[in-house]
């Protein structure tokens, strides 16, 4: 039932767009899933409303792909580093405002240094402002069906109403590898060369976890750690998305196990594809006062004990060297009266319909 509601997933034609110790006030959403028939194969709180941080960059990726799919702006588009842009918070760049890269540069250093000076910038040539593309994040989000998901910016910074769930980024993230297959290396790049600067990601799973192909970290206080990652070993295509973890050892450790263990048989699945996985209704957690408040220290603590995975002196999932893939990006400095005009917000319906909702 769950390959037959999948390959109807499929079927959408492109032109639309342990397992592990729980401990007392701990909520961390997982999900794995067989990317090649759509199954879930684990499920813990996949639907429950999460913030996305940085993996809001995801999306912001898709609708950059589909406006490229739609000739609205090209690869070799000048990017400008606006002073709005320059204004975000860390993680940067390291662009001065005025600077220029090309979109594909933008679009590398967007996934892999998780910039957010840089979503800032590729959401102003696209569609004119952060605004408006925004609003074409949300449409696309609905016509996707990911019924938790919410976005305000593009770039993940904190806002209480940016939310989603790991049962709507693992939609987004089968949307993605099925669309736009040519743009999967980017999420699986280590690390971006810019002049002296070695912009690297933060997915160590990338280095140390053989067949990792992708995908996405993120991290406010609110969210915790999160991440989104993909793996091809033996003919098997999984996904793990790990929300809420207390470091980003814990994140990748959980990530590993989630595969580990799919790869073995450990989980033989839920019979149920990720399409039909039905979101739970509320507000997002908060794991501010766990992650950055006054108990920050004692949950740590806490977590350390119920996961010890990867700490010192204790054994890790992650254990092989692997060279990850480094892209070499390019500052073409001030370009002057050399930024295509903004593009007007596309009348196509979105990539994704309303078929595949829940």
């Amino acid at each position: 039932m769950a390959a037959q509601l999948f390959r109807r997933f499929l079927a959408i034609p492109l032109l639309i767009v342990s397992l592990l110790a729980a401990t007392p006030g701990m909520a961390t959403p997982l999900l794995l899933v067989d990317m090649q028939t759509g199954e879930v194969l684990y499920n813990d709180d996949g639907g429950k409303p999460w913030h996305p941080a940085s993996l809001t960059k995801m999306m912001t990726a898709y609708v950059t792909f589909a406006a490229i799919a739609q000739g609205r702006i090209s690869l070799d588009t000048p990017i400008k580093i606006s002073k709005k842009a320059w204004n975000q918070a860390p993680a940067k760049s390291g662009l001065e405002v005025g600077s220029s890269i090309t979109l594909q540069d933008a679009l590398y250093i967007l996934i892999v240094k998780s910039a957010n000076d840089v979503a800032i910038a590729i959401a102003e040539a696209v569609s004119g402002s952060s605004d408006k593309f925004v609003a074409e994040m949300n449409q696309m989000a609905s016509a996707m069906g990911m019924t938790a998901t919410h976005f305000e910016n593009p770039n993940g910074l904190h806002d209480p109403a940016q939310v989603s769930s790991a049962r709507d980024l693992a939609v987004l993230t089968l949307y993605i590898r099925r669309d736009y297959p040519q743009y999967l290396p980017m999420f699986g790049t280590e690390a971006v060369q810019l002049g002296k600067a070695s912009l690297e990601s933060n997915n160590g799973l990338l280095e140390h976890f053989q067949g990792t192909t992708g995908m996405k970290t993120g991290y406010v206080c609110a969210s915790g750690l999160n991440i989104v990652a993909t793996i091809n070993r033996g003919g098997r295509e999984l996904m793990a998305v790990v929300l809420g973890g207390s470091s980003a050892r814990e994140r990748n450790e959980m990530a590993a196990e989630l595969f580990l263990r799919g790869l073995s048989g450990a989980v033989r699945g839920t019979g149920q594809s990720i399409v039909d996985l039905r979101n739970a209704p509320g507000e997002p957690v908060d794991m501010r006062p766990l992650i950055c408040g006054k108990k920050a220290k004692e949950y740590a603590l806490e977590r350390q004990e119920a996961f010890p995975l990867g700490l010192k002196g204790q054994p890790s999932y992650l254990t092989d060297e692997i060279s990850g893939a480094t892209y070499v990006a390019t500052d073409l400095g001030v370009i002057v009266d050399n930024v295509p005009l903004p593009r007007p917000r596309p009348s196509y319906a979105p990539m994704a319909t309303a078929s595949v909702a829940n």
